[in-house]
């Protein structure tokens, strides 16, 4: 629920328990979740993109940065050059101590792969840009993190397949209201967020964001997102593991698990354009971690470089938000340019004693104290506490948030 697979990092399910206790509730539906009308691109990056240019940002494409060589100046660590290859010509960026320079470091996207109806998404990957950049930091400086914690080693039982499915017709709808109770193509959210095929060996979910989800999709176009969490088992209907299928074997199997009768699976898959994608760093930010693997917004001592994104380290918040990106480039920005602004704080739901009642209602099935199945000495223990607080605030809480 909080990090995807049994190995994830404990250190961020922490985190993620601390962080939101105040949308337990909310867990059975997932109904505390936001989402933009269409895609994250449209709605966010590119308006972002606009803004940006409006301003006199300068956009670099095809263009890599190999390295950022800092060095030290009496007790400061400075970023003296950057390092890069445009349209495969190497060149090299001088900077001052004046030049401010921000590194999102890693990425869960990097070397991406895509298939199509008929091949498999490529397993095969280079490291990637972004984590070869991070690791050529990280030779420099301790404070820079470990990269290799989190693009090495991952586990074989993993999510690294997703699909993206496009159906033109309506064949596929009964079925979807049928699980989810909801149309489609009623203008609102499907599905809430993930749902879970429990009993897929796969352990495949999928998601139907709101209807139309791109400006250029079509009225006839329903798509469905999908991904699995167990790349290394074999489907029950397609006897394959995930990376091994094609955009067609992908489709089936969710059709499999969704209830359509086996006689019309091949069919509705291949009038389907489904796109399988590898990524193979795609649950990087739960990789198991300590302090220190992740290098802070701006590292100790440093005058002009800090990191941001969600492979930075900042306080209590959790990763896979944009939140997260937004929190550590306020901070980069507002501690090297020595704003007098303090960042947003995280709401501290767990030092609420609402949010803990609240929380403890839900996770004990919406029971009240005394319903409770205790051990005597503690059942004893709440009703002689509950005889303490008669007639006080705290009792008035406890009646509020249905404890007694």
């Amino acid at each position: 629920m909080f990090a995807f697979m049994l190995w994830a990092s404990a250190m961020e399910m922490r985190r993620y328990l601390m962080r939101f206790v105040q949308h337990v509730a909310t867990l059975k539906n997932l109904s505390s979740l936001r989402f933009t009308k269409y895609n994250q691109y449209e709605d966010l990056i590119m308006p972002l993109i606009s803004y940006l240019k409006k301003h006199d940002v300068k956009f670099h494409y095809d263009t890599i940065v190999d390295n950022i060589i800092v060095n030290r100046i009496e007790d400061e660590k400075v970023a003296t050059e950057i390092k890069m290859t445009e349209k495969g010509e190497q060149k090299v960026i001088k900077l001052t101590p004046n030049d401010l320079v921000f590194v999102t470091n890693g990425s869960i996207t990097e070397s991406t792969t895509y298939g199509d109806n008929t091949h498999p998404a490529e397993q095969k990957h280079e490291l990637g840009p972004s984590w070869q950049l991070w690791k050529n930091l990280a030779a420099q400086d301790e404070d820079f993190g470990h990269p290799e914690k989190f693009c090495e080693n991952i586990p074989a039982a993993n999510w690294v397949i997703s699909a993206t499915v496009t159906f033109t017709n309506d064949d596929i709808v009964p079925y979807i209201e049928k699980v989810n109770k909801k149309d489609p193509h009623s203008g609102s959210i499907v599905t809430s967020g993930p749902t879970t095929i429990k009993d897929s060996n796969w352990l495949l979910g999928y998601s139907i964001s709101r209807q139309p989800q791109f400006h250029k999709q079509k009225p006839n176009e329903l798509i469905v997102w999908l991904y699995g969490l167990y790349s290394n088992t074999k489907g029950n209907y397609v006897k394959k593991t995930m990376p091994e299928c094609d955009g067609i074997e992908l489709c089936e199997e969710w059709l499999y698990h969704m209830g359509v009768p086996e006689s019309e699976i091949k069919k509705m898959a291949i009038d389907a354009t489904t796109i399988p994608n590898h990524m193979p760093y795609i649950t990087s930010y739960f990789m198991p971690r300590a302090l220190g693997d992740r290098p802070k917004v701006v590292p100790k001592n440093s005058k002009n470089l800090a990191f941001i994104g969600n492979f930075a380290e900042t306080e209590r918040n959790t990763v896979f938000t944009t939140e997260y990106s937004g929190r550590t480039a306020m901070e980069a920005v507002y501690t090297l340019l020595n704003v007098d602004r303090g960042v947003p704080e995280v709401f501290a739901s767990a030092f609420d004693v609402r949010m803990l009642m609240n929380a403890m209602y839900y996770l004990n099935d919406r029971k009240k104290l005394t319903e409770l199945n205790l051990p005597l000495p503690e059942k004893l223990m709440v009703k002689e506490g509950l005889k303490k607080v008669k007639g006080t605030y705290v009792e008035e809480l406890l009646k509020k948030y249905k404890l007694i």
